[in-house]
């Protein structure tokens, strides 16, 4: 279903660029591909060296508020595609005045425009679109597409870390993950009834708790 445009989206979204830091346009394709990057320095927008995680689909905010509240020490991006979502994200970051979380409104698949290479210690993929047919199997964010621009601004360390309630889509990133070149660890498919302490809920996840839905999750990490 599509999401009718919330009212004054633009200047909502306008009294956000202290938190909004990249606002893609759909004419970044037709820029020359020198043209297209806009990398973001994380030292200058946060003011400090601070590991810096990166939810990828942040949706509304909830996850990524929530975690930046908990650990304040560590630094996070949230990227959404889609302006009518984003907002809420911006809204409930500066009702809370938190200054650890910063936006980006862009396509995941163009990050490599705007992330340095080696800068993301985590990368958290919460209940990304499972795209359950084969043939949108490319717009999996597990897909290899999609792990080789990971690939490039995760640090040596770094880890991706992700939930999901579908199991097929679930298997599908195992697969994918470990045919990349990536060891998993804490791999859990009943979430609510596992032994992680460190679990941070999203709003589809309570969601999905609450109807007795099962939760996926793995951490992966390079061998």
């Amino acid at each position: 279903m599509r999401l009718r445009k919330r009212k004054n989206l633009e200047e909502r979204i306008g009294v956000h660029t202290d938190l909004l830091i990249i606002d893609e346009h759909p004419f970044i394709r037709k820029k020359p591909e020198a043209e297209r990057y806009s990398l973001i320095d994380t030292k200058k927008v946060f003011g400090n060296d601070n590991p810096v995680y990166i939810e990828i689909g942040c949706g509304k905010g909830g996850f990524v508020t929530d975690m930046a509240i908990k650990y304040p020490q560590i630094n996070f991006l949230a990227v959404e595609k889609v302006s009518n979502v984003i907002i809420c994200g911006l809204d409930k970051t500066k009702e809370k005045n938190l200054t650890n979380v910063r936006y980006i409104c862009c396509d995941a698949s163009n990050l490599c425009y705007y992330i340095k290479n080696d800068s993301i210690s985590r990368i958290f993929l919460n209940f990304s679109c499972p795209w359950p047919k084969r043939k949108y199997a490319n717009q999996r964010l597990t897909n290899k597409r999609f792990l080789v621009v990971y690939d490039d601004f995760l640090k040596a360390d770094g880890e991706i870390w992700q939930k999901t309630d579908s199991e097929e889509f679930f298997d599908y990133s195992m697969e994918s993950l470990t045919d990349y070149g990536f060891k998993l660890k804490s791999v859990s498919r009943d979430l609510a009834n596992s032994d992680c302490d460190y679990n941070v809920t999203t709003e589809y996840e309570r969601f999905f708790m609450n109807e007795g839905k099962a939760i996926y999750r793995l951490e992966a990490f390079r061998k």
